[in-house]
């Protein structure tokens, strides 16, 4: 387990940038309440690579998992994302713990779309309940069901404005993540 470079850094806090814009100050500066702890001031939250995979937990955690060796320790805090062979950074679906309360571009599904969306299907238009003003190609969307569960992430294939004229097969969202995973990609999560 390490920090992150500086190149790391930037290009986590790239892909972070577009699911939640301005509101990643707020998941970097997210102040760490430890449970056990003895000492009231809040600690800090920090990102951490083990074996490719970037994790968010408080200092206080990676602290203690220094005792435990490299080839034994198998998570820490919440899995974000991670690297590639290639260096590229991918968001897991772990992340949408983080990316869920502080999304910046939400779209909400009927309750019939529901299923198709957690199979690893795209969204098309004629799946949306509500979508957020100001979306443009291109940017990172959070998908919720219309009790506003969190289901997963995607990426917005047209802006809004262009949703609202366009044909009910289009697609609007690409699919990148969603909560079906954990029961899809039990043994690679």
């Amino acid at each position: 387990m390490r920090t992150l470079d500086e190149q790391e850094t930037t290009v986590i806090f790239e892909k972070l940038f577009k699911f939640v814009g301005n509101n990643l100050k707020n998941i970097v500066e997210n102040p760490a309440y430890e449970a056990t702890s003895q000492d009231p001031t809040p600690g800090r939250y920090c990102f951490r690579l083990q074996k490719n995979r970037v994790y968010y937990a408080s200092e206080s955690l990676v602290k203690r998992a220094t005792n435990i060796s490299k080839d034994k320790l198998v998570s820490l805090g919440i899995q974000i994302g991670k690297f590639t062979h290639h260096g590229s950074f991918h968001l897991t679906i772990h992340s949408l713990a983080l990316l869920a309360p502080n999304a910046k571009h939400k779209v909400w599904l009927k309750p019939t779309s529901e299923m198709s969306f957690l199979y690893g299907n795209a969204v098309l238009k004629a799946h949306l309940g509500r979508i957020t003003e100001d979306i443009n190609a291109g940017d990172g969307v959070v998908v919720y069901s219309m009790s506003d569960i969190p289901l997963g992430f995607g990426v917005a294939t047209k802006s809004t404005k262009d949703v609202r004229k366009s044909d009910p097969q289009v697609m609007v969202v690409i699919h990148q993540g969603d909560i079906g995973e954990y029961l899809r990609m039990e043994d690679e999560l």
